[in-house]
C-alpha cells in the first residue's frame, strides 16, 4: 500500500470513531474540508463509499465498518510497535547528581542503582557526600536524599527507606574505663564521637523519653563529617557514637558493642529522596526515583 494511502486510511479510522469530520480534524490539525477531500479521495481510490454524511452527522457504511474492524487494529499493532522499538533507542542516558549522606548510599542508594547501571551503559551517577541541608536547585542536583523530616516543602519528596532508630553505643572495654550514662545530662562526662556538618557546626543528639526530647551537644577527642568513621571510632574504644540502629546492631549482636541509654532512642522519618517540584523528571531521572522509591 502507497504511503499516502495509509495516511488516508488512517484519517479515515479517526473520522470513523469520532463520528465527526470537525473533531478529527481538529486532532490532526487540518481543516474539516481538507480532511474530507482525503476520505473522498480514499473512497474513490477503493470504489467504494466508506462514510454517509448528513449536515449533522457522519456514519460508518458496511465497508467502513470492516475496514475500521479489520485494519484500525493492525495499525494500532504497527503504532504500538514503532513506539517500542523507539524507546529501545532513546535508551536512558546522561549523568544524574545526586547529594547524599554516606549512610544512605551504602544502605539505600548503591545497593539499588548498582544494577541499574549495568543494564543502562549510558546512564551515570555523579553522587556527593554530604550532611549539609542542600538546596538542590541552587547547586544544580537533580537529586538529594536525606532523612524525611530535613525535605523541604517545596519539594517533590518519596520514600526510599522505612523510618529508623538511631542509637548510641560504646564498647564493653570503653564503658568499664567510666562509669555508663544513666541520664542524657550524663554524655557531658563522656568522651562523645562527634559529626560536624560541611556549614561546620556540630551535630546535637535529638534523644526521645515519651514526649520529653532533648538536644545534647555531645563532643570528644574526635570528630568526623560521616556515619562510618563515628561507628568506627566507637569500634575503636574511643567513646560514644550516635550511629544510625542498623549499623550497630550487628557489632551489638556479637559483643563488640553496648547499647546505653536506650530508653532515650529517637525514632526519625525514613530515608527520602527529593527533587524540585517545578522540574519535569527526564528519563533518566525517572528510572532513577522509580529504582529508589521504597516498597516495604
Amino acid at each position: 500500500m502507497a504511503r499516502d494511502r495509509i495516511s488516508d486510511v488512517q484519517a479515515f479510522l479517526l473520522v470513523a470513531r469520532e463520528r465527526s469530520f470537525t473533531r478529527a480534524a481538529a486532532q490532526l490539525g487540518v481543516s474539516p474540508s481538507a480532511l474530507s477531500h482525503t476520505v473522498r479521495s480514499l473512497e474513490e481510490g477503493l470504489g467504494v463509499r466508506l462514510l454517509t454524511r448528513t449536515t449533522r452527522s457522519v456514519s460508518v457504511t458496511e465497508a467502513g465498518e470492516r475496514l475500521l474492524k479489520s485494519v484500525g487494529p493492525r495499525l494500532a499493532e504497527v503504532d504500538a510497535e514503532l513506539n517500542a522499538v523507539s524507546d529501545l533507542a532513546d535508551k536512558p542516558k546522561g549523568t544524574i547528581r545526586i547529594t547524599s549522606t554516606d549512610y544512605a548510599v551504602d544502605t539505600a542508594l548503591w545497593p539499588r542503582l548498582a544494577p541499574l547501571l549495568i543494564d543502562y551503559p549510558d546512564l551515570k551517577v555523579d553522587v556527593t557526600i554530604d550532611y549539609g541541608l542542600v538546596d538542590v536547585v541552587a547547586q544544580r542536583y537533580d537529586l538529594g536524599i536525606r532523612s524525611g523530616d530535613q525535605v523541604a516543602k517545596d519539594m517533590i519528596a518519596v520514600r526510599i527507606g522505612p523510618d529508623r532508630r538511631m542509637v548510641i553505643v560504646g564498647t564493653p572495654g570503653y564503658l568499664q574505663s567510666r562509669a555508663a550514662p544513666r541520664k542524657p545530662e550524663d554524655l557531658l562526662g563522656h568522651n562523645c564521637i562527634a559529626l560536624r556538618f560541611a556549614s561546620g557546626g556540630l551535630y546535637a543528639w535529638e534523644l526521645k523519653k515519651g514526649k520529653r526530647e532533648l538536644q545534647v551537644r555531645a563532643e570528644g577527642q574526635a570528630t568526623f563529617n560521616g556515619a562510618y568513621q563515628t561507628l568506627n571510632a566507637a569500634l575503636a574504644g574511643c567513646g560514644l557514637a550516635f550511629v544510625p540502629e542498623d549499623l550497630a546492631e550487628p557489632h551489638v549482636a556479637a559483643g563488640r558493642l553496648q547499647y546505653v541509654l536506650e530508653d532515650w532512642f529517637p525514632t526519625f522519618p525514613g530515608l527520602h529522596m527529593y527533587y524540585a517540584s517545578r522540574r519535569q523528571p527526564s528519563r533518566a531521572l525517572s528510572l532513577i526515583i522509580d529504582a529508589l522509591r521504597y516498597r516495604g
